[in-house]
């Protein structure tokens, strides 16, 4: 129940911090190019501060073994995501898209770091590894795909097809010099090298590593600015993604988890928060590339940022009732 109380007091901190971005964006304090600025600075510097902030640390032979096990069920985990969305949202790339990608870097780094020991979100690098490679593929892909639905705007989707190698050598490319796989690179190279960065350069990363949570929250109240709540709650999309994103994944990874040894009760703990977390708040930018409906994927991250404030902390309250 301690757990579940620390996560509750966290998710109602962030949502105060949201109301902050959203007022800033109502009184006209941050605008559109604003927000996209903001999305900048956390995607291309504080995120990748934080995952070199939970890589570099002293290498253990417990510590490899953990993280090879981290690995393996962040992309169990992943693989049930993907597939619950594609299979319970079958008629709508953006409801697939948003079953599948949680928000575990801005939403579950946070409260991962505030509820759990020191070092826990060592073990949710993994996970962020495969939510990112599958965003780029998979996730684009659902979006690229001409499914007859109301989502597809005019333009988008029905172009030029791309060669299927030209296609891999982008993935591939835009993959390998992303920020966040950047950053794991030079987290991991530190923790097999067990080299040390110089203080300066560390404090530095930990200063940009520290505007995670608050800018991260500021652009999810510019996202619930831009809604309308009179429409968000009549789609019934958006209550669909609720239930797979919020509620039967996060059930899922609990049964996978539980095959877990109580030793690696942190680690469970870890996996469980970045499955549990509500819609990837790229969604929005990945909508807005491929032509799809904008208003609808903001909907899916307000609606479900919603929801956690109730579906985490029971989560969480259910896993370590049987885990423990």
């Amino acid at each position: 129940m301690s757990y579940a109380l620390t996560i509750l007091n966290q998710i109602i901190v962030m949502f105060l911090l949201a109301g902050i971005g959203f007022l800033l964006f109502r009184t006209g304090k941050i605008g559109m190019e604003g927000s996209r600025t903001l999305g900048n600075i956390l995607i291309y510097l504080s995120l990748p501060c934080v995952t070199i902030n939970n890589l570099a640390v002293e290498r253990t032979p417990e510590k490899v073994k953990a993280l090879i096990l981290s690995f393996i069920f962040a992309l169990i985990i992943s693989a049930i995501a993907i597939v619950a969305g594609m299979l319970a949202c079958r008629g709508s790339a953006i409801e697939a898209f948003a079953t599948a990608f949680s928000n575990a870097g801005f939403f579950g780094v946070p409260i991962i770091a505030a509820s759990l020991a020191p070092g826990s979100v060592f073990y949710i690098a993994p996970y962020m590894i495969f939510l990112n490679l599958f965003q780029w593929t998979h996730g684009v892909a659902l979006l690229r795909r001409s499914d007859g639905n109301s989502m597809l705007v005019k333009g988008g989707g029905d172009g030029p097809k791309t060669p299927l190698r030209q296609q891999a050598k982008q993935i591939l490319k835009k993959f390998v010099t992303a920020p966040i796989v950047i950053g794991m690179a030079i987290g991991l190279f530190f923790f097999i090298s067990g080299l040390h960065m110089p203080l300066i350069l560390d404090r530095c990363v930990d200063f940009l590593a520290d505007l995670n949570t608050p800018l991260a929250m500021f652009t999810v109240g510019v996202y619930l600015a831009q809604t309308d709540p009179g429409k968000m709650f009549r789609r019934p999309g958006n209550y669909r993604v609720g239930l797979m994103r919020m509620i039967v994944v996060p059930l899922l990874s609990v049964a996978v988890l539980s095959l877990l040894p109580a030793a690696y009760f942190d680690m469970k703990l870890v996996l469980l928060i970045a499955a549990a977390c509500p819609v990837g708040s790229n969604i929005a930018i990945y909508a807005q590339l491929e032509h799809r409906d904008y208003v609808f994927s903001v909907e899916t991250v307000v609606m479900t940022t919603i929801m956690s404030i109730v579906t985490m902390p029971l989560l969480i309250v259910l896993a370590t009732a049987l885990w423990s």
